[in-house]
Formats: structure tokens, sequence, C-alpha cells
């Protein structure tokens, strides 16, 4: 059996919604020092990743808010090969939150591939990897 970080190679970004993008924004880079690492399109959404050292915060908007304690939506680790990943997660009988791997052509450069699990809590586990 083979764990899932062997297909990783670290923790990419911690993901959650905002009520406001353009407020989360401002907060994130004004107040707490972060910088816009990135500002994109998804559909009529869209999607920031703000960075402070090693940590990257996903916000986006067009999900709701949690506005309660356990704001933060998911956990994604930086995943040079997805396929891989993907296959070794069936067979490990991970529980699947997406049934194949996903795609978002406008993140980064040339787009993202991921697919999320289920942790034993009911947390989303992304495993991501940034189209090179």
């Amino acid at each position: 059996m083979t764990v899932m970080t062997a297909f990783t190679t670290d923790l990419q970004h911690s993901g959650m919604p905002a009520k406001d993008l353009d407020e989360t924004i401002r907060f994130y880079t004004e107040v707490m020092g972060f910088e816009l690492a990135g500002l994109f399109h998804n559909g009529d959404n869209r999607c920031a990743f703000l960075r402070y050292g090693h940590l990257t915060v996903e916000t986006w908007e067009g999900d709701p808010a949690n506005m309660r304690d356990g704001a933060i939506n998911h956990w994604a680790f930086d995943t040079p090969d997805i396929d891989a990943a993907f296959e070794n997660a069936k067979r490990l009988g991970l529980d699947f939150k997406d049934t194949e791997i996903q795609a978002i052509p406008t993140f980064w450069d040339k787009g993202i591939r991921y697919f999320n699990i289920y942790g034993p809590n009911h947390e989303t586990i992304e495993f991501c990897q940034i189209v090179k």
C-alpha cells in the first residue's frame, strides 16, 4: 500500500469561500500583509490566491462563506502527477468527493488538474497539479 504523500511534494494551499472577495483581498493584503499571488476567473466568479511566505490561501466568490468557526473549506496538496495520485487513491479505496479528475484551465498560466477526497471528519482534501 502506498500512502498518498508519496504522490505530493508539499501542502499547496488552504481554501475558503469569501463573503466579499474584494474585502477579503483587502484584509489579507493591507491588514495582514499577504501578497496577492493571483486573481483568476472561474466561470462568472473570481478566485484569489493570497500568499505569506510558505502559506497560500485560496479564496473565491460564488459559494456561501461559512461565517462561523471552521471556515476553512479544504487543504490542497501539490501533486506533480495527478493521474498517478488518482489511481493510487482508487487503490486505497478512499472516499471520493470527485469521481474523476477535474480541471480549471483559467488558473495560473496553463490551468490546474485536481481531485478531492473526504477525510474521516468529512474534511475535504484536494490533490492539485498546476499544469506546466
